[in-house]
């Protein structure tokens, strides 16, 4: 069986849903009226959910999810217990979150032009300033934080202590911008099954990163279909090969939202009747569990 998690902004939830029998969802999560969210305000700070992605952690997983109005959560699966939740500032727009070693949590704000690193059971948190800032891959091979903006993607040490995390700059790539102004960077994830590349999307197109190359390229398969102008989410299969994809649909409430997860290789669809999605992501309990330190 092949499950994805979507991220529903009209249904103000996350949705664990079969890909195979998409009228079935087999889990969902939202903290409005969860008396364990109850202290984080969810009514405001759950608007818009933005990210929403599965991490292994000592052999238990975890749903990691944002909403933009600044509702930021590491959730147990499934009881939907919080490792970690905070309502931070709505000013920040939140746009993704990420494990990093130590336990600790990565968030990035794409208004406030921010990467945080917040660690997991205190108020201490690192910062860095990254322009537009929307998307966050942890590599447990170089390890790294890769980290998405406006015009680059840049690779950040993640330092210091569980009580006192830091952060560093290191090597970055810009952005191909065809447009002449800037390429609005948005998905950031790695690819299934080839650990030297990323998955990067930008308001104009879909690429990878070869970390090696130190380049974007568009060699993939399914790139005829696939690379296409403001994709929201991206995300490959290791089991199936298959390809997911978000990016908006006409007539719908929000301008960036859809009813559909587009799935390539072969081609198919997972539909969400009046649905609001903005992101989704492969399911998959089988990954590696790179954090467990």
């Amino acid at each position: 069986m092949t499950y994805l998690l979507v991220a529903d902004q009209a249904g103000r939830r996350l949705l664990l849903m079969d890909a195979d029998a998409p009228d079935g969802v087999l889990w969902s999560f939202t903290p409005d009226g969860d008396p364990r969210y109850a202290d984080l305000d969810p009514a405001t700070s759950w608007e818009y959910v933005s990210e929403a992605k599965l991490r292994i952690r000592r052999r238990k997983p975890y749903v990691l999810t944002t909403a933009s109005k600044g509702f930021a959560a590491v959730v147990e699966y499934p009881t939907g217990r919080p490792y970690w939740a905070r309502a931070l500032t709505p000013d920040l727009n939140l746009h993704s979150i990420e494990l990093v070693p130590h336990g600790n949590i990565a968030v990035v704000g794409s208004t406030g032009g921010v990467l945080r690193i917040y660690a997991a059971h205190n108020d201490t948190y690192a910062e860095a300033p990254l322009e537009d800032a929307h998307g966050l891959q942890w590599d447990a091979r170089l390890r790294v934080l890769w980290a998405l903006g406006r015009h680059e993607l840049v690779a950040y040490r993640v330092q210091g202590t569980a009580d006192r995390p830091e952060i560093k700059r290191g090597r970055s790539a810009e952005l191909p911008h065809p447009d002449g102004d800037h390429a609005g960077g948005h998905d950031l994830g790695q690819v299934a099954g080839n650990p030297d590349r990323l998955w990067v999307t930008t308001r104009h197109e879909v690429l990878q990163y070869s970390k090696k190359r130190r380049e974007f390229v568009k060699d993939y398969p399914g790139a005829a279909r696939t690379d296409r102008e403001d994709v929201k989410s991206i995300g490959s299969d290791h089991r199936s090969g298959r390809l997911l994809s978000t990016s908006p649909e006409d007539g719908l409430h929000q301008s960036w939202w859809t009813t559909s997860v587009r799935l390539d290789e072969p081609t198919g669809a997972v539909k969400l009747a009046d649905g609001g999605i903005y992101k989704a992501r492969w399911w998959d309990l089988s990954e590696t569990d790179a954090l467990s330190r």
